[in-house]
């Protein structure tokens, strides 16, 4: 087996030596291995140690006795703490796929009552559950908080960033590890970030190109099945040499983003438009009062009048005919459009016009 690994590992750097880097990309890039994977971790715990930023909500008193009612200390019955320096928190994380008991990870503290602040605080130890319900991991210790907040008597107050969320750098350590299909069968599913019946493709025929005929095999738009050793050790070198290979993917469909409330407009390459005549132009009308006071003569009975007199100016743009010839590119619209001195609202317009008219070779996404 080591040698047919060593024949692969060369087969592949044959095969990726000749295929251009400037339009290929990783298999790594392009999918991911099914059942590889993060899962994401919450907790509720207590913060300490804050200069009387923290909270005045119940449910933080309460915490704070049912914590040291564990601990042995007991309160007498209706007596609220009241501790200025203990603010209650939400914690979130992500335990990564294979992650063993006794390595660690980062957590997020942020506050769920009304602190003003938790810089300088120290989170206790607390229990990270996931969607299981299960302890997957215990976080403790001091956050660094990137935020500032202050206040003066007289009710100004600065805050810059947000002090009411903090990070603990490696400040959960992993108490059980997450089960992964990885290891359980006798093959491997990459699943491409993007949906392509084109990639998949392609994706199953460099990998049998290198490994063998039916080595891989698309299920559909998004998973290739690829036909892997069941031993967990070889498994791991050949999912290392599979990711590693070169493809070529597709190029995205015909595609115009618009974005209706900052007015940004994108248009990949692939957009085309069939012949068609483009009309863009404005009136500018201006009407300008001038009224004329008619005034009787000396000693007769008539009465001043004032005659209303309306001046309509109308200007209309000039040089806003365009013409689009079949199969017209990306870089020839927007010069177009540009040449016409055409706003982001009017390339919309514009676009809009087309594609109702039968003429835009491209799906119209507005957001």
């Amino acid at each position: 087996m080591k040698t047919l690994l060593k024949q692969l590992g060369w087969l592949v750097l044959v095969v990726t030596a000749g295929v251009d880097s400037a339009y290929a990309e990783r298999i790594k890039d392009l999918a991911s291995i099914e059942g590889v994977r993060t899962n994401q971790l919450v907790g509720y715990g207590l913060v300490t140690g804050l200069d009387k930023s923290g909270d005045k909500t119940l449910f933080t008193g309460q915490s704070l006795r049912s914590m040291l009612a564990r601990l042995g200390v007991t309160f007498p019955p209706g007596v609220d703490p009241k501790a200025k320096n203990i603010a209650a928190v939400a914690i979130q994380a992500e335990i990564p796929a294979f992650a063993k008991p006794g390595q660690q990870i980062d957590v997020t503290v942020s506050s769920i009552g009304d602190a003003k602040s938790l810089r300088g605080g120290t989170l206790l130890m607390s229990p990270l559950k996931g969607a299981d319900g299960q302890v997957y991991a215990i976080a403790q210790g001091s956050l660094v908080v990137s935020g500032l907040s202050a206040s003066g008597q007289d009710g100004s107050s600065v805050t810059v960033n947000n002090p009411s969320v903090g990070r603990i750098p490696n400040g959960a350590t992993v108490e059980r590890s997450v089960n992964a299909p990885f290891s359980e069968s006798n093959f491997l599913t990459f699943n491409l970030h993007a949906s392509d019946f084109t990639t998949a493709s392609r994706v199953a025929e460099s990998i049998n190109k290198v490994l063998g005929p039916n080595t891989a095999k698309p299920l559909d738009a998004t998973s290739i099945k690829v036909n892997a050793p069941v031993d967990p050790g070889q498994k791991v070198i050949f999912a290392s040499m599979v990711e590693n290979m070169d493809v070529s993917p597709d190029d995205a469909p015909a595609r115009i983003i618009v974005n209706s409330r900052t007015g940004t407009v994108v248009i990949n390459s692939k957009v085309r438009v069939q012949p068609a005549a483009v009309s863009h132009g404005s009136l500018t009308v201006t009407i300008s009062e001038n009224p004329q006071v008619s005034q009787p003569n000396a000693f007769s009975d008539g009465k001043t009048v004032v005659t209303p007199s309306s001046d309509v100016k109308v200007e209309e743009e000039k040089n806003h005919m365009f013409v689009f010839n079949p199969g017209v590119s990306l870089d020839q619209i927007v010069k177009a459009v540009n040449n016409v001195g055409a706003a982001p609202s009017d390339l919309v317009a514009i676009l809009e016009a087309l594609k109702s008219a039968g003429a835009l070779r491209a799906e119209l996404i507005v957001i």
